[in-house]
């Protein structure tokens, strides 16, 4: 059930709109074609248009697209990455865009390689402020509310005295989630009537755990949307969360470079993706060729509002399994299933792709077990990293569990350690690939 709102923070939706109508009225309109998308589709016709505009500027304007004609399709350009905007990106600056004072620098945290910083326009920021204006109500959290954002907050992110004061939000640092530290925050968290919840998957399960263990009561709480970032949090744990807070728990899908491209339904997993401001394809994981819908693929982001630094078709890294619908000339695109970086794609001892929900679902709510690592090694060979108490747990029920998805010839170890490390962003990895 919604806990109420508080005046104020009513008058803070309110306000917010009304500064925007002062400044032009940007992001309500965007916000409201949002809406709309959301209701009865994005028009096919108005994104192949969209898609036109961007290639045409890209050629004239940047160094990078220069070579190519101004209606060139899409499919003839090259797919991108992190790695080739690092190695050209003064190429890849519009020339008309590159003294512009309203420009945004977003980097990246640089978890899994050196940060990369993208410039933004202002119409790419006022698209971006609608885009999670709208994605976070839709999981049930209005700007103005009372917000807590869990992460760690490291100099280049951490946010002011002043700014913390106009969003009405605190910042809560998740770089210890000892029980102590865990206590804190839901200490804070009630005096402070925090209505919202946004944060790494890891840190709200690590939340999620200690209410459970510790029997903790809810009643005083007035949390009513729960939006985990950056991480897979594992279905039982979503599942398990919704009940604690009585609210849902729905994931945001984002990162720096674009911003928030989609958010989960409130009853099931999957991801509904603004195409109002992002064109996706979804490619083979082997070929450059697109993947039916139903079947794994890799992740292809055309970012339509973007024009300061064009990302056309960039290859994100990530893999899932789409959902296209079209009627009547609109369509709607959701990921039913959103595997993460294809770099820690698990494989079956035949060499099929694995889910790594198989682990993340299997092994969050095993007795003794505080953390765990699975890493495959070779291509019939995987370690299971264990954090716990080795009296409590039973490792051949985890094995159990796990092995059939690799295949009854895979070859799976285990060992015990004291900590399973954070990368330098805060995030932990739960699941790696060395063998591919």
């Amino acid at each position: 059930m919604r806990k109420k709102t508080g005046p104020l923070e009513a008058a803070r939706w309110k306000g917010y709109f009304a500064l925007d109508l002062m400044r032009g009225g940007h992001v309500r309109e965007k916000y409201d074609e949002d809406a709309l998308a959301f209701r009865f589709g994005t028009s096919v016709a108005g994104t192949e248009e969209k898609i036109r505009a961007l290639i045409a500027h890209a050629v004239s304007t940047t160094e990078f697209y220069k070579d190519y004609a101004p209606d060139a399709p899409l499919t003839s350009l090259p797919l991108v990455n992190k790695d080739t905007f690092r190695e050209h990106y003064e190429a890849f600056r519009s020339s008309l865009y590159r003294d512009a004072k309203d420009n945004r620098i977003m980097t990246t945290s640089g978890s899994t390689g050196t940060p990369l910083s993208m410039i933004q326009d202002r119409h790419k920021i006022a698209c971006n402020t609608a885009d999670s204006i709208f994605l976070s109500a839709l999981a049930g959290y209005r700007i103005g509310e009372k917000m807590a954002f869990i992460r760690v907050w490291v100099n280049n992110v951490r946010k002011s005295r002043v700014q913390l004061l106009m969003e009405n939000s605190i910042m809560m640092d998740s770089s210890s989630l000892s029980d102590e530290a865990i206590e804190e925050m839901l200490r804070a968290m009630k005096e402070e009537k925090v209505k919202c919840l946004i944060g790494y998957a890891s840190a709200l399960s690590e939340i999620s755990r200690y209410i459970a263990e510790h029997h903790v009561p809810m009643d005083e709480f007035e949390v009513h949307s729960i939006i985990p970032i950056s991480e897979s949090m594992p279905d039982p744990v979503r599942a398990q969360m919704a009940a604690q807070f009585g609210c849902p728990v729905q994931s945001w899908y984002s990162n720096e470079e674009n911003g928030v491209m989609g958010v989960q339904g409130k009853q099931d997993s999957a991801y509904y993706i603004n195409s109002e401001s992002y064109y996706y394809e979804i490619l083979k994981l082997d070929s450059d060729e697109p993947e039916e819908d139903g079947k794994l693929g890799r992740v292809v982001i055309t970012d339509l509002t973007n024009y300061a630094f064009p990302i056309i078709r960039y290859d994100n890294g990530d893999t899932a399994v789409a959902r296209r619908t079209e009627r009547d000339g609109m369509y709607q695109l959701f990921l039913t299933e959103l595997y993460g970086r294809r770099s820690d794609l698990l494989y079956d001892t035949k060499g099929r792709a694995v889910t790594p929900y198989v682990i993340t679902n299997n092994l969050w709510n095993v007795e003794g077990v505080k953390q765990y690592r699975f890493l495959q090694t070779g291509e019939k060979t995987y370690e299971l990293r264990l954090n716990g108490d080795p009296a409590l747990m039973d490792t051949e029920e985890m094995l159990r569990r796990i092995r059939p998805a690799f295949g009854d010839d895979a070859e799976i170890s285990v060992t015990y350690v004291d900590e399973i490390p954070v990368l330098a962003s805060g995030k932990r990895k739960y699941i790696e690939n060395l063998y591919r």
